[in-house]
This record gives C-alpha cells, structure tokens and sequence, in this order.
C-alpha cells in the first residue's frame, strides 16, 4: 500500500463531513476570562479542548506549567517505557472520529502492512501523534504557565497563575483538572526513603538524567511498571548494575481490573453502589499493579540486573556518599535509589487547592466498610460525581466545588482504572463535556430563555403557496 501524497486528507475530509464546530453560545460575562480552564496540556487538555470546541463551548484557556511543547505531558519526559501498556486498538483522543484516529494518522505516513506489523504502540510514535493532533486541530496551550491557587469568588473562580514567572490573576467558570498521576495528591515516597537528600534519590514521576548514572550502581524500590522501566532505562544509559527491591515474595501477575473492562462493566461502573465499587478497590490494591511482560523481558536480559523480592526497605541513610540499607540481613550500598512507589490522593496536599480542600467530600465521609476493609490509603479519595465532578463533604457548604471536574487517577475508587488516561477517553471525556454543557446552560438560563423563545423572521410569504390553494369550484343554482 503506497502512501498517499497528502497524508492529512482523511483527517481533513473527516473535518469537512462533519461541518464546522458550531458558533460559541455561551454568553460573555463581564469580569470572567474563561468558560473552562483545563489544566495540563497533554492528551487530556488536547481531547478536551477538541470535545469542548465541537459542544459549541468557546473560551477555552489550556495551560501547561511546561516551558515549551517538548517538555509538556510524559511521553517525552517523565514516560520510559518503550510501548504503551494499551491495546492498539483503544480508541482515544479521536472522540469516535476514525479520520482523526492513531491509526488513521499512523497508516497515512506509513501504510497499513505497517500497523499491522506491532502489538502496542510504541512511546515516540504516540508523541509524534499527540503532537500532530494538537497542531492539525490547532489546540491552543499556553506553556509556562502554573497553576499555584483556585480561589472560589461570587461562584466563579479566580486563578493564581505564575506565567513566566509573573504572578497572574485571571477568571474562570469551570475547571478540568487534567494534570496527570499526582494531580490530586502526589508522588508517594516510603518513610525509609523520605530522608534521603536529592542528590541521592528521585521518583519516577520526575525528571531524572539517566546520563549522569552511567557507570553508577542503581537501586529502585517498587516493582509495577515504572519501577522496572526505571530499572532498564538506568541500565540502558550505562548503569554499573542495578537493583530492583520489591515488597512482594512474587512480581504481581494478575490483571484483575481487566474482567471488569467490558463496556457493560466498565461504562456503568461509576453507577454501582458504594459498596461494590469500594470492594473492587480493595481487590486491585491486594492483587497489586501488574506490569507488562515486555517490561521484566526488558531488564532480565541485561547480566547487571538483580531482582529481590519480600525486600522492603525498612531504613536507609547516607554514609561517605553512598546510600546505606540494610535487607534480610544483608547490607547494601549504592549511588543513587528511584522510588517507584506510586502516587497518593489528598486534596489537601495540592497547593492549588487548599482554600477548600476541607470542604472535599472525600471516601471517609461517604461510605464505612467493615474493620476488616478499612484501607486508610482508599479513603483518602475524593468521592467524585458522574461527571468527575468535586462533592460537598457537608450540602450547602461549598457549591462551586461541582464546577471542578476530575480527570485524573483521584477518581480510582469512583470510577475503577483505567482513569485518566487513554482507556477512560472514550467514557469519561464525553460525560464531563455534557455535563459542563449543561452547567453553564442552566446557569445563564434567563439569558437561553429569551434567546430560543425569542421572534424568527418568516423564511418566505404567502404568496410562494398562493397560487396552489384550493378553491372549490360554484355550481350556480338551477
């Protein structure tokens, strides 16, 4: 199959049959910047920005506290693995639209023998993708701007953004947070860990100069997919060796959360009682984070990689430079320690939120399990409506709270996984725009009223029909 001299025309002829994005019908509102403001933009902030657009919702401000486009999102920076750990086949940012699809872009620069050719797609070529829809469809991002504060203000909110490094203030009506794993929360480091100055330890949601560990030896503490593709990108960057510590007497193997990935179990999920979902997440956090088989093939091979397992690490120091711990017994040393050891949810340790972090209704405050299903970590979550919307921990208290929609891992116990990344795209983007949509309509409904009862302009006169009307004819009397 040759590839054809325009490898954008699907993609172009998918925008013409489906028209133009309709005209923006929000109203303006003196004083607000912004209808939606979407934090982060990578594949969330893009997908959004995209369905927010089609909805005929205008006014969207995307922001990336990345300096450019090329250090923006993961796959470029924080990301190591060599293919994304999805089936090819997910559908994802294209919202349904096949023109705008991985595959479609991917066919069109290199055939379809091609695709056909590799079970998951690799990191770079997603990049590549992502950077393509952001600049076909014209997504605008506004890099090197931070989020630092959302304040509530007379229903709306107020941004603190450092853009540049100057202190900006501007308006918004609704807020999307797409920022990522630790967007509502952090990156969890082990108390053993905790102590140990940066120059000796990183998390694997950092950016980390594999370069400069060349020749190094190496450890990583944690065992689901990151740790391992930490583990071999050190490797692969010149480590002297490398140890991976996991916590676990075996390397976790069973992928539960995929019985429940079916469309009917995965659609409905954010509709099943509190009970069932909290039980779900229980089994996926004792099962623990599988990852992928390529990911172990790709350490394993490599003679200066050592694996041990049920070797937690209880306690670590620095001594005469090296990073001490002591295993079973048995005392190790090394130049440098990668937690990969996941992330945590706590609203309340988000900068930007902690004006009403208190207000969150999160786990603890909606459902009590047993003694025995009592998960301290679980009940941290923010228990999030059907559109990823913030609750109210007490009615009444915070209203504005729905008006910030979720869309990232904090909605794990809400929603199950996969949350917040390409698997969710399809369920989750077109609920929290509908919902959005109807907000905002709702909340300038005086303004619709007048507006879809107000007078039309006849489309033709009479006279188009006059000469066809039927007039019956007169018998005249006899």
């Amino acid at each position: 199959m040759t590839k054809p001299d325009n490898p954008d025309f699907s993609a172009q002829e998918t925008l013409r049959l489906i028209g133009e994005a309709p005209v923006n019908w929000v109203p303006d509102i003196r004083g607000i910047d912004h209808n939606v403001t979407i934090i982060g933009g990578g594949q969330t902030g893009a997908t959004f920005a995209f369905a927010l657009r089609r909805a005929g919702i205008g006014k969207v401000n995307v922001i990336d506290a990345a300096d450019d486009e090329s250090h923006a999102g993961v796959w470029l920076t924080r990301a190591r693995m060599n293919k994304l750990r999805t089936p090819k086949s997910l559908a994802g940012p294209e919202l349904g639209l096949s023109g705008l699809s991985f595959q479609s872009w991917y066919e069109a620069r290199r055939g379809a023998e091609a695709y056909a050719s590799f079970d998951r797609i690799s990191r770079i070529d997603w990049a590549d993708y992502l950077k393509w829809y952001r600049n076909f469809l014209g997504i605008k991002i506004r890099y090197a701007t931070k989020l630092l504060q959302i304040e509530p203000a007379d229903g709306h909110f107020r941004l603190h953004l450092d853009v540049a490094g100057r202190h900006h203030i501007e308006m918004t009506r609704k807020i999307v947070l797409g920022n990522g794993v630790g967007g509502a929360g952090g990156a969890y480091v082990p108390p053993a860990l905790s102590s140990l100055p940066k120059t000796h330890l990183a998390h694997t949601s950092e950016v980390i100069d594999f370069t400069g560990l060349k020749g190094k030896s190496i450890a990583v503490v944690g065992s689901a997919a990151s740790a391992f593709d930490a583990a071999a990108t050190a490797l692969e960057n010149g480590a002297a060796n490398t140890h991976l510590f996991a916590r676990r007497a075996s390397i976790a193997n069973v992928p539960i959360n995929r019985v429940r990935g079916y469309p009917g179990a995965y659609d409905n999920y954010p509709h099943l009682p509190d009970a069932i979902r909290w039980k779900q997440a229980l089994r996926f956090r004792a099962a623990g984070s599988t990852p992928p088989p390529d990911a172990i093939e790709r350490v394993v091979r490599q003679s200066n990689f050592h694996l041990h397992l049920g070797a937690p690490w209880d306690v670590a120091d620095v001594r005469e430079g090296k990073v001490v711990t002591q295993i079973h017994g048995q005392t190790f040393d090394f130049d440098f320690v990668i937690a990969g050891t996941g992330y945590f949810a706590d609203p309340a340790a988000r900068p930007e939120l902690v004006a009403f972090a208190d207000k969150i209704r999160l786990w603890r405050d909606q459902y009590s399990p047993a003694a025995d299903e009592r998960d301290s970590s679980l009940e941290a979550h923010p228990y999030l409506g059907l559109a990823h919307e913030f609750l109210e921990k007490v009615p009444g208290q915070a209203p504005y709270l729905k008006d910030i929609h979720v869309y990232n891992p904090a909605g794990f116990v809400s929603f199950g996984l996969p949350i917040g990344d390409v698997p969710s795209i399809r369920r989750d983007v077109p609920a929290v725009v509908a919902r959005i949509s109807r907000d905002l309509f709702l909340a300038d409904l005086d303004h619709h009223e007048k507006r879809i009862t107000g007078s039309v302009d006849p489309e033709f006169s009479e006279q188009l029909y006059a000469s066809a009307i039927w007039q019956a004819e007169t018998i005249a009397a006899e």
